[in-house]
This record gives C-alpha cells, structure tokens and sequence, in this order.
C-alpha cells in the first residue's frame, strides 16, 4: 500500500482508501494534501449557518447538501473509480443527481461546491481547486472569505469556463445560481 508521505509519485482513489482515517486527504492530479489543523471555530460557524440554510431551503428537494469530510471523486472520462486520481472534500457540496452519490461519497461533478478558505488554504482553494473545478465542470463555486466577510462565485460561463468571479459583502445577498429563489444573507452567515 503506497504511503502518502512518499514523494514523486501520483496516488489514486485506491491508494488514498487504504490511508489513515484519522487524518483527512485530498487528491488533485495525483498529488496529496493533508487537511488538517482542524478548521477554526469562525470557519465552522460559517459552514454551520450555511449548511443549515441550505438544508433547510432542500428539505422537501431532490438534490442534497453535505459537509466536509465528504468524498468528492472527480473521474477523467477514462478513469475506473479506483485509478481517479482527484478526491476532494470541499466544505460544502450540493448535488442535484441522485446517480453521482453513493456511500463512499459523490462519483462527478457536484452542481455546487463551497469552500471557505484560512490562511494555509488560500492558495489551494484559489489556484489547484478552481482550475480542477472548472475543468470537470462544478457549474457553481463559491470562495468565502472569513475574515473579509466576502464571498466570491464563480459560474461557468457558456464557454465551460469560470469567468470573473462574482463578489458579495457586507449587507449584499448572494444569489444561489442554482436555485433562483434562494438567496443567502451574509449578515446572517457572518453573524458574531
């Protein structure tokens, strides 16, 4: 069984299986990240408000809402499951069909991701995530910004890709893409 901590090499979703289940990993192009520290008490508050919202608003729909750890699987169209080569566990994912889901998690692109970013993940939030979101097509990405109070979404656009993000602050809704009559309410989500 390969070791996360080897070097030079690229892992699949048949290697990260048999890793540690105490710590929490990431799979993108092959390469490992670890997750942890675990998050701040600010991020889980954030991600607590706005899974609640969400819940809530899909409570009598068809698509889910999750949080993280929650196994996205994000194949290449050539990939068996055990050779895909990007697992990530976004801080919220929702997604519309009940086919992608199964009990390791999401096999496909869900129809909306959130992260919430810190300080040691901003740069992978910003740059490795975005660009393997945009490349298997998640139609809705969303950066929140805790110490901002901001929340960039990303769509994408009908060249299949991301383009300049959409930024919300301060007292400004954010519309949900998704689902034109849910509108989240920063002040709520951000709330001290």
């Amino acid at each position: 069984m390969a070791s996360p901590a080897e070097k030079n090499r690229k892992f699949t979703y048949q290697d990260y299986l048999g890793w540690d289940d105490n710590e929490r990993w990431e799979l993108i192009d092959g390469e490992v990240y670890n997750m942890t520290p675990a998050p701040s008490r600010a991020h889980q508050e954030i991600l607590g408000a706005l899974f609640n919202t969400f819940y809530n608003y899909l409570s009598d729909r068809s698509c889910k809402v999750y949080v993280a750890p929650f196994d996205v699987r994000l194949p290449e169209s050539d990939q068996t499951e055990m050779d895909v080569i990007n697992v990530v566990q976004p801080d919220l994912t929702v997604v519309c069909d009940p086919s992608k889901l199964d009990e390791k998690g999401c096999q496909g692109s869900p129809d909306l991701i959130v992260e919430i970013i810190s300080p040691s993940t901003a740069a992978h939030d910003y740059i490795k995530k975005l660009a393997l979101y945009e490349r298997r097509q998640v139609p809705e990405y969303w950066v929140v910004h805790p110490v901002d109070k901001t929340v960039m979404v990303f769509l994408l656009t009908d060249n299949r890709e991301y383009g300049k993000p959409r930024i919300y602050a301060g007292e400004d809704p954010v519309p949900v893409t998704l689902f034109p009559d849910l509108v989240i309410e920063l002040k709520k989500i951000f709330a001290e």
